[in-house]
């Protein structure tokens, strides 16, 4: 688990391409993807999406879902969160990344990819709070 640098704060701002924001919110869709049923694989694959991001995880918490046995759940970050929420039957997962401060959740993109074996992802990225 990272700890937060002596020069950075939980609720630090972003800085990106000289603007100013509260944080980077990253949502990304995958379809046709794997192992969405499977609640241990996601949390490995939400727990390195942390390291890699250079976030700090306070909590991890995921539910099952009856019957299609889809999971939804959070990971509480110091820089603010990662959740998913999947639809076994349908190949779909859908994660929001959201971070401030030094942590990039972009980097989640590829190990979500390609842990998933996702056959087609859609991403979104929004710089929140802009002009604080």
């Amino acid at each position: 688990m990272n700890q937060p640098s002596a020069n950075s704060s939980p609720d630090a701002l972003m800085t990106r391409d000289g603007a100013s924001f509260a944080g980077l919110h990253v949502t990304v869709d995958l379809f046709e993807a794997i192992e969405l049923d499977n609640i241990n694989f996601i949390e490995t694959v939400m727990r390195e999406c942390v390291v890699e991001c250079g976030a700090t995880l306070l909590h991890i918490h995921l539910d099952h879902f009856t019957p299609n046995d889809g999971v939804t759940g959070v990971a509480v970050l110091a820089e603010s969160h990662i959740s998913v929420h999947t639809w076994p039957e349908r190949g779909f997962a859908a994660f929001d990344l959201f971070m401030c401060g030094e942590a990039q959740p972009e980097k989640a993109i590829d190990i979500l990819e390609a842990r998933f074996c996702a056959k087609r992802t859609a991403v979104n990225v929004f710089r929140r709070g802009l002009n604080l």
